[in-house]
């Protein structure tokens, strides 16, 4: 009786594995290696080698590394640490600061309602944009009774806090024809200065106060309506961020000499 031929056996498709796990265990070694590398320990390195050597049946060199390639490693980890305790500074300094917005918001919440009052928050700090009227007379640069209000219930927030305030007046293009104020750039420097006045004497160190007018060179409206030119009469107390939220290298060149 003749014989039954034996099936070809189906071909293995997975083959592959067997590279496919070499593969892995040598990138595991060359990972385990750059890791070594980068600490910068000859003497964790010489260990490593050694064993290396002994898995895969041949020694592994030993590189001494250079001063510049240590250097270079122990700039990378400092600039890698410096990084992570400016986010972590960073995003402190904003919950810090959102804290203090929503302080402010509720001191001063019957103007913030009316629209006379708006508080927001960037990254240059917390604005606080007090609009003329509640704080001066028309062409005036005394503080009214209301302002002095609005301004005590922002002092007892800031009071006991350290951040800079920079304290902004702002003006319309109209000229102010007063002969107190001779252009827009007196009007503004001179309101800003009476709202630091106040601040100081409600218990804010003059240390932290800055006055600055503006003029009418900084709209936030258009001029050419009524409504416009409100709202660019205005106050505004800018609570300066402490921590900036980038850091940027800043390249430092050798000085030249005079010929």
């Amino acid at each position: 009786m003749a014989r039954k031929k034996h099936q070809d056996e189906p071909d293995n498709h997975e083959r592959w594995l067997v590279s496919y796990a070499d593969f892995i265990t040598l990138l595991f070694a060359f990972f385990v290696v750059m890791y070594a590398v980068s600490s910068v320990n000859v003497g964790k390195y010489r260990v490593l080698s050694e064993s290396l050597g002994s898995a895969f049946g041949r020694a592994v060199p030993v590189v001494q590394p250079t001063s510049a390639q240590i250097g270079m490693a122990l700039g990378g980890q400092q600039r890698l640490l410096s990084a992570q305790k400016h986010d972590l500074a960073v995003r402190r300094e904003k919950e810090q600061m959102t804290d203090m917005a929503r302080d402010i918001l509720k001191a001063l919440a019957p103007l913030v309602s009316q629209g006379r009052v708006h508080v927001s928050q960037s990254s240059r700090g917390i604005s606080v944009e007090i609009n003329a009227s509640v704080l001066f007379a028309p062409g005036e640069a005394k503080l009214t009774n209301e302002s002095g209000q609005a301004l005590r219930a922002v002092a007892s927030v800031l009071k006991n806090d350290k951040h800079a305030i920079q304290v902004e007046g702002h003006t319309d293009n109209v000229p102010i024809g007063n002969p107190m104020f001779p252009s827009n750039w007196e009007l503004s420097a001179v309101r800003a200065s009476s709202v630091v006045r106040l601040l100081v004497e409600n218990g804010i160190d003059e240390k932290r106060l800055i006055a600055v007018g503006h003029g009418s060179n900084e709209p936030v409206g258009p001029n050419g309506t009524a409504e416009g030119r409100s709202r660019n009469r205005r106050v505004e107390v800018m609570i300066l961020s402490g921590v900036p939220e980038a850091v940027k290298d800043v390249p430092v060149t050798p000085a030249t000499k005079s010929p």
